[in-house]
């Protein structure tokens, strides 16, 4: 895991790239990359990259990025790892293919030599990566099918700009120019803000799962190569036990890879503890757990910590706990907010615990994100489904649903929360009843956040009920719908970006095995079926079984106490106007 920076002068116009420029959005990545710095010019000036290196796959100096072929004929700068990049080396040495180091980065570059873009068809793990092509004088971007890495682009005409970070392009001094009304609607509505938007009109995300291409004849649009809703899409088939046991240890297995020490990020919940049973049976006596226990909940049925130590002690896991007071959080409130990418409600937890990985010697942990996705772990998965199911007949009436939104609104945002005004207007569909489900304000409340033309100009280029129903409709089971939108928004656009800011806030590379392309090709069959894997169904699949009253226990979800600590501050942060409020001072801590 590590930065990645690039610029590429392709305009005709254009002189050679800035090699201060690249020099400043490098550096502001160094968290990312704190083992390793390098720079690559081309011979004519006009392509260059930048790489920040966290050494987790061949630690020695043939590791070392931006990484050219032999020939010259590509370079790359690579963030991310490669899992299957082992059998992939084989193949391309059986090929007659001449590899000298044993690092992913190599095996990635001859793949773009020997296949150009389709190489990202080849791989399985988490990336982002620029490659330019010497011969077709051109550049390569990249990003993995769920957007577990980052990947940002500034385009004025004449230089692509490139980087892991929106902060590291604004850093470097000529992108992050003007607002962007959908970036910051979109933070109050979700949030979050949602790819491929950002804070800034001149820079975007490169979308999940896609790759783009620039030459002489500018930067072009972005091309998928995989799509998520067309993954889940599949004829059901079951899935017995033993076989959900097997890819999921083949995942863990896979998400093992390194020349490094891997830990697990250990919670009280089922997800963290089936990843501690399988990587127990994949690691044995060698399994290193982490946790983390807030003072504000000792002794509450929400202090998570000593579940945790007695699952680590059950599969006989080196175990390391962090406890995080008020303090902790307001000495590193500054230094939190600098490292939150883009604006977010979350990612609290995992910014402290990622520390206590690294205080405890790890640059790699294992997480359980993305199993409540595919296991249907979120209320939503019940909620939404018998929402529409009762709604639904008020579709018929779109002005009642309006009209009752509009009388009720200004009594419920005072009694209850001010989204039952909005159930008949858009609890009717699977869309409107995931925005009411997963909103921060509704869509009636943003005028009172910003100004209205902006958000009038936000609410546009979203098109929020639009785009949620192009991720739901073409899947007929509601179980599909459900977790291809909560995979789509709430994991890729909140809970992967979080894990990505918070955990190269401290060098720390966080693995996620349950968000995987082939655990999901294997999965999809079943959750399209009648009787699609649960929580229980995963947990009996595991090697080991959990303590029981860890397998017993109801989801409660790893949160940080942000507004106990945000108490004394004045304002109300209790229930959901807490949450309201924590939003607001994160995106006034962006300056924007």
């Amino acid at each position: 895991m590590c930065g990645i920076a690039a610029l590429f002068a392709h305009g005709g116009a254009a002189g050679p790239v800035d090699g201060r420029e690249l020099g400043r959005i490098t550096d502001a990545m160094a968290a990312r990359g704190p083992d390793d710095r390098g720079i690559w010019t081309s011979g004519d000036g006009r392509a260059a990259f930048g790489h920040r290196r966290l050494a987790v796959i061949d630690l020695s100096p043939g590791g070392h990025q931006p990484m050219a072929l032999a020939s010259g004929a590509a370079v790359i700068t690579f963030n991310g790892e490669i899992y299957n990049f082992r059998a992939l080396r084989a193949e391309l040495a059986a090929q007659g293919r001449v590899l000298v180091t044993q690092s992913d980065t190599e095996v990635l570059l001859h793949l773009y030599d020997r296949d150009g873009a389709d190489c990202v068809r080849h791989l399985r793990g988490m990336y982002a990566f620029a490659i330019w092509d010497a011969r077709r004088r051109g550049m390569l971007l990249a990003r993995d099918p769920f957007g577990i890495k980052p990947l940002y682009y500034a385009d004025d005409g004449a230089t692509l700009r490139v980087a892991s970070q929106v902060k590291a392009l604004q850093a470097g001094g000529r992108a992050g120019n003007g607002a962007s009304a959908a970036g910051h609607v979109g933070f109050f509505l979700w949030g979050h803000v949602p790819d491929p938007h950002t804070l800034h009109r001149d820079i975007a995300a490169l979308p999940a799962g896609h790759t783009l291409w620039a030459d002489s004849n500018g930067v072009g649009t972005p091309h998928a190569f995989f799509d998520l809703t067309a993954a889940l899409d599949r004829p059901a088939a079951p899935l017995d036990r033993d076989r959900l046991g097997a890819i999921l240890a083949d995942s863990v297995k896979h998400h093992f890879v390194a020349d490094t020490p891997v830990g697990v990020f250990l919670s009280a919940g089922l997800d963290s503890g089936a990843l501690t049973s399988l990587a127990a049976e994949e690691r044995g006596a060698d399994l290193r757990t982490v946790t983390l226990g807030f003072d504000a909940f000792r002794g509450t049925p929400a202090d998570e910590a000593p579940l945790a130590a007695r699952v680590a002690r059950a599969f006989g896991a080196r175990h390391h706990a962090a406890h995080i007071a008020r303090g902790d959080f307001a000495a590193a409130r500054t230094a939190l907010f600098e490292a939150m990418d883009q604006p977010t409600t979350d990612g609290v937890n995992v910014y402290f615990v990622a520390r206590a990985a690294r205080q405890a010697g790890l640059k790699v942990a294992l997480s359980g994100l993305g199993g409540d996705e595919l296991f249907a772990g979120y209320p939503s998965f019940a909620q939404i489904p018998k929402a529409v199911r009762r709604l639904r007949p008020f579709a018929a009436y779109p002005a009642l649903g309006r009209g009752f939104r509009v009388v009720s609104a200004p009594f419920l945002r005072h009694m209850s929360s001010p989204k039952y005004a909005g159930l008949l207007e858009y609890g009717t569909s699977y869309a409107g009843a995931y925005l009411l489900r997963r909103g921060l304000f509704m869509p009636w409340e943003l005028p009172e956040l910003l100004d209205p033309d902006l958000v009038r100009e936000g609410w546009k280029a979203l098109d929020p009920i639009v785009r949620l129903e192009e991720i739901e409709s073409p899947l007929p089971r509601a179980r599909q719908k459900i977790a291809a939108l909560e995979l789509t928004m709430y994991m890729r656009n909140r809970l992967l970006r979080d894990a990505d800011w918070a955990g190269m806030a401290h060098g720390v590379e966080i693995r996620v095995p349950f968000v995987d392309t082939h655990l999901l090709r294997d999965l999809a069959p079943a959750i399209a079926g009648c009787r699609p894997p649960g929580k229980r169904r995963m947990i009996e699949a595991l090697p080991r079984r959990l303590p029981a009253e860890i397998a017993r226990r109801e989801k409660t979800g790893f949160v940080a106490p942000v507004r106990e600590w945000l108490a004394g501050e004045g304002g109300d942060f209790s229930g959901e106007r807490g949450l309201r409020g924590w939003a607001r001072l994160v995106h006034r801590s962006f300056g924007v």
